[in-house]
């Protein structure tokens, strides 16, 4: 595989990873609130990835960037933190099987986000490869 396809396998390591999230957040929300469950998940995260940095040497000073990307970033993280919120609320109150497909939404979501805001260009997979998730998640709630 070329070098500039390596987001493929994190890609995939991003996948099974998630579907651990949705597997062991549904065990986990079955005794706990879930704005708590949220709050234990978001405090470990920051402890994984305080140890990643560390083993990995890369603790470094904040470049020096423009207030516009640290906007982004801190908006990306309240985004992430209220996608977390619900979905471990979809949990609790929904079975796996029909809220991690649903949740899934967000790729088709993040498709035409990336062409409306980013220009990217989408070609007939891609748009296909939505429609099906789409369509998935649309029978997932009508028939699951």
């Amino acid at each position: 595989m070329a070098a500039n396809a390596q987001w493929v396998w994190f890609a995939l390591g991003s996948a099974f990873f998630a579907a651990l999230t949705s597997l062991l957040g549904k065990l986990g929300v079955t005794e706990l609130n879930s704005n708590m469950a949220t709050f234990v998940r978001s405090i470990v995260i920051v402890g994984v990835t305080a140890c990643v940095i560390s083993l990995r040497n890369e603790w470094q000073r904040p470049p020096q960037a423009s207030w516009s990307s640290w906007a982004f970033i801190v908006l990306s993280a309240v985004a992430t933190g209220l996608s977390w919120l619900c979905y471990y609320r979809a949990l609790q109150l929904g079975p796996l099987s029909s809220v991690a497909p649903v949740d899934k939404l967000s790729v088709a979501l993040s498709i035409l986000l990336g062409a409306v805001v980013l220009g990217e260009q989408l070609n007939w997979a891609v748009c296909v490869g939505g429609g099906l998730i789409v369509a998935g998640s649309l029978v997932i709630v009508k028939y699951g």
